[in-house]
């Protein structure tokens, strides 16, 4: 067979039509997620007043989510491995649309919360899907492209988020927000159904860069569902975003200590279980690739620098310069279009230079936008806080799609689906723990006065994470 990863049988689209139609979907999916988290945002005051819902319960209509999907996000790769990634994407595309539908419907908060948490399913089930199916599809080659191609994607719709939803809201209601994903959704989940992409499964013997016996594929296709391993690590998740997620409203408390000090129980019991399980949820053939824990690394590092620098900065720009939300949004718009150009131009520099030096030039752009947001007065010229969020945006974008390419590349085509559950991991939990460490760093103390230690902290935390990209691989293998 040869190593386009296309299906195969009777009515199949082959060739370039297929990777196009698997790209297209695996875009959609994408920008659907994080078009709905960036819309919410704005929604949610709208919402409470609505639904006269108090502040903690409207909260939790993030927090459920959030839960939700990190918990399952490994656990949906699997499922997508064994029983083919198409399936999955069709099942979380569609759950997807249909939870965004009935929330708009929704006659109370509970409601809203219930239907968050089963939304957070559908989600754990697409974004993995969105990566396997990438892998399967795409020789390696030009798996880059199509992975910046998505990253470009992600970084649009979360931009445009805010504008849309605040639209959508004000004309129409918060309601109309979550229909909105409900067209894009039942295209991308019908299409999958009916149109015959490439799957992992279709394509066992398609272009692999890791070389995996012959005997660890079929036992990893024959291989029960680790069902303890998947609770013990969705439970260290969950436990894990619950408590960074409270951390920016409650501060540190004996609750989230005991919160973290259960995620650590339940990650060493998942580590002790792994190793004597005869189907373990992470496949020895992703945890023996040596780019996987790298590129993770990269990710989180990268997440979390950037997301605790934005909260930083937007609260500056709001507390500190008195500028209301909009004039705040306009004035972060450097980061969104720098990371949507990045991304693309990203794939053409690892071509050239091979993913190490992309992004260990990627995470010192972002260390070095950390480092200006840390230099922000309130005499500061509004150039240099767009410079600051130009060169934070051009090293995210370059970053996600570069590391993302590695991680992905790295693992089996079988294997791909935990691949991608690993990476949206990462991408979770970076961002909550940013967060937590920026209101942590900066608590009981003047944000004039904070700002700048605690933006050193990030900015190390981005120079850790290019010390880990010198272990991605050097240049693109032959």
């Amino acid at each position: 067979m040869s190593g386009t990863g296309v299906a195969s049988g009777p009515g199949a689209v082959s060739g370039a039509g297929a990777r196009r139609l698997t790209l297209t979907g695996s875009i959609l999916g994408a920008a659907i997620v994080a078009l709905d988290g960036t819309v919410l945002t704005v929604a949610q005051p709208s919402l409470q007043r609505d639904l006269h819902a108090s502040l903690a319960a409207v909260q939790w209509t993030s927090i459920a989510y959030l839960v939700t999907v990190a918990a399952l996000l490994v656990l949906a790769g699997r499922l997508g491995d064994r029983y083919g990634h198409r399936r999955v994407f069709a099942v979380g595309v569609l759950g997807f649309g249909t939870a965004s539908a009935a929330i708009g419907l929704a006659p109370g908060i509970g409601w809203v919360i219930g239907l968050r948490v089963l939304q957070g399913a559908a989600g754990a089930l697409l974004q993995p899907a969105t990566l396997g199916l990438l892998r399967a599809a795409y020789p390696a080659e030009l798996l880059g492209r199509a992975i910046a191609l998505r990253t470009s994607a992600i970084g649009l719709s979360a931009a445009a988020g805010p504008v849309i939803g605040g639209a959508l809201t004000t004309q129409l209601g918060w309601r109309s927000v979550f229909l909105l994903t409900l067209a894009p959704a039942a295209v991308a989940g019908v299409a999958a159904l009916l149109v015959p992409l490439p799957d992992a499964d279709a394509d066992a013997d398609a272009d692999v860069d890791v070389d995996v016996d012959v005997d660890d594929r079929a036992s990893e296709r024959t291989a029960g569902l680790d069902l303890p391993g998947a609770a013990l690590l969705g439970g260290a998740l969950a436990c894990l975003v619950f408590t960074l997620t409270g951390l920016p409203d409650r501060g540190p408390t004996p609750g989230s200590g005991l919160g973290l000090a259960a995620s650590a129980a339940l990650a060493a019991a998942f580590v002790r279980h792994e190793r004597g399980a005869r189907s373990p949820l992470l496949p020895p053939a992703v945890l023996r690739a040596p780019a996987v824990a790298p590129a993770l690394g990269v990710l989180l590092a990268a997440s979390a620098a950037l997301f605790g620098t934005l909260f930083l900065a937007t609260y500056f720009l709001q507390d500190v310069l008195a500028l209301d939300p909009l004039a705040s949004a306009l004035r972060a718009l450097p980061l969104a279009v720098a990371m949507v150009a990045a991304a693309p131009a990203s794939a053409l520099l690892t071509r050239r230079h091979g993913p190490r030096r992309t992004v260990v030039a990627g995470m010192c752009s972002i260390t070095a936008g950390a480092l200006a947001v840390a230099a922000l007065r309130p005499s500061t010229p509004a150039l240099v806080l767009g410079v600051a969020f130009l060169l934070l945006g051009a090293g995210f974008g370059a970053v996600m799609a570069t590391a993302t390419a590695a991680l992905v590349r790295a693992a089996p085509v079988h294997a791909a689906g935990v691949a991608g559950g690993l990476q949206q991991t990462a991408m979770n939990i970076g961002p909550a723990l940013g967060v937590a460490a920026a209101t942590t760093l900066t608590a009981g103390r003047p944000l004039v006065d904070a700002l700048a230690p605690a933006l050193a902290v990030l900015a190390a935390t981005a120079a850790g994470g290019a010390l880990l990209a010198t272990r991605l691989p050097a240049a693109r293998a032959a």
